[in-house]
């Protein structure tokens, strides 16, 4: 399935759903950021993706970057929720969901990094790597957010 975002833009659908997703900053011990390229737009991210019943937010994240990176993580902070109305996403079924999206610190703690049906590439890049690359402005918000190391959450 392909996504379009759309941020602040007067084009955009209305949206037709909310659901809860989550995401995750994972550095290693050399500071570099693990990021995919997405699968359904072909943007780099911080890996992510919704939350299942059943399972709670950290266990979530835990699923989700192991699923599209192949990374074990340990949730360290949650870095703030993300929920621009201004920020939909809208999908080739019909769905148009507007953002809602819960970030946290992870921490590495085993695996190997290889791609999914999520992702097509999974690279450690240092922070001042990523301008240049192709990141949508609400991740890139989530990446600023998580290296400014506040002592509160973050939210919209």
């Amino acid at each position: 399935m392909t996504r379009t975002d759309y941020f602040r833009d007067p084009k955009a659908p209305a949206p037709n759903s909310v659901k809860v997703a989550v995401s995750a900053l994972v550095q290693d011990d050399e500071g570099r950021i693990l990021l995919i390229r997405r699968t359904d737009n072909g943007k780099y991210s911080i890996p992510g993706g919704g939350l299942e019943a059943g399972e709670t937010v950290a266990q979530a994240v835990v699923r989700e970057v192991r699923e599209e990176t192949g990374i074990e993580v340990k949730v360290t902070q949650m870095v703030g929720v993300f929920s621009d109305p201004d920020h939909v996403i809208a999908y080739d079924d019909g769905e148009v969901r507007q953002e809602f999206s819960i970030c946290f610190r992870a921490d590495p703690i085993g695996g190997t990094p290889q791609c999914s049906s999520e992702s097509s590439e999974v690279v450690w890049l240092s922070p001042s790597e990523l301008p240049g690359l192709d990141i949508h402005q609400s991740i890139l918000l989530r990446i600023q957010k998580s290296l400014e190391g506040a002592t509160a959450p973050y939210f919209t």
